[in-house]
């Protein structure tokens, strides 16, 4: 990897870029919830993107999407105190460094999972594009890293566990990033029950042709981004974000041994856990 070290460093035993402070990240734990905000959660490239486009026209800008918590310097805090709105708060945080305080005041939490293969694939070639990453040497090698959890957020394995410990409270809403692509209007019902908004079904196909992958894709050509306005820690180009999309696409890089030694991995790190048995990972 070449400039491995003015890139990225670890914190709590986690990879992060550069781009969130090691002072921001020791101040976290002060921050200041409200008894409103609602947490977006995912590892990177589970379709953070997409789930905060359908909940910008699910609140019908009534609320602010900010960008992720663990996002810039220390005066992000500060940012974040200053908005009078409700707030929608992005974050790829492990659960354990979570800002106690969103669990005292039991903030509402959707944490949207994705099957790890496509992810690992999807963050092969977000390594490859993005120059706030070190560079990767090949797909192999990549995978390699990702099993043992040595890239950006840490260990997949690790994050999805962290956060499953309070999947069953009932401020937390699990939603599956294949279950959007196979039935976005029932998912958005779902969410907008979760929130407590109340949506017509015509508002609903509304919010998903506004939403649909395509959609958001030829937008993000034509707009021009504000770099302190993004939902991803990792870059502030939207046009990085959005690739394929697509379920199972997996399976164009890996070959029957990389899958073999992948499941083993699994197998062994997911064994007890309830959200693995809900994974899919092609149609």
């Amino acid at each position: 990897m070449s400039q491995e070290e003015d890139l990225i460093y670890r914190f709590n035993g986690i990879t992060f870029t550069t781009r969130s402070s090691p002072e921001l990240l020791k101040s976290l734990a002060a921050f200041n919830a409200r008894e409103d905000d609602v947490l977006l959660v995912s590892y990177p490239k589970s379709g953070t993107h997409w789930l905060a486009e359908i909940l910008m026209h699910l609140y019908a800008s009534q609320v602010t999407i900010t960008s992720p918590i663990e996002f810039g310097d220390v005066s992000r805090l500060d940012q974040l105190n200053c908005l009078s709105c409700k707030r929608i708060i992005p974050t790829h945080l492990d659960g354990n460094m979570l800002p106690p305080t969103f669990r005292i005041k039991k903030c509402k939490v959707i944490y949207l999972v994705r099957n790890p293969k496509d992810i690992a694939v999807s963050m092969y070639h977000y390594y490859k594009e993005n120059p706030n990453l070190p560079t990767v040497d090949s797909w192999p090698h990549f995978l390699e890293m990702f099993l043992k959890g040595d890239v950006v957020c840490g260990s997949w394995f690790d994050h999805i566990l962290s956060w499953e410990k309070q999947k069953n409270e009932k401020n937390t809403l699990f939603l599956f990033y294949e279950d959007m692509k196979k039935d976005l209007p029932a998912v958005i019902q779902k969410m907008s029950a979760f929130l407590g908004v109340n949506i017509s079904e015509g508002r609903v196909n509304e919010i998903c042709e506004k939403s649909s992958f395509t959609k958001m894709k030829i937008n993000t050509v034509r707009e021009k981004q504000d770099p302190s306005r993004t939902v991803c820690v990792l870059t502030s180009s939207r046009k990085l974000i959005f690739r394929k999309g697509a379920v199972g696409d997996w399976k164009n890089h890996f070959t029957p041994k990389q899958n073999q030694m992948f499941e083993e991995t699994f197998n062994k790190k997911m064994a007890f856990s309830e959200v693995a048995k809900h994974l899919v990972y092609e149609y």
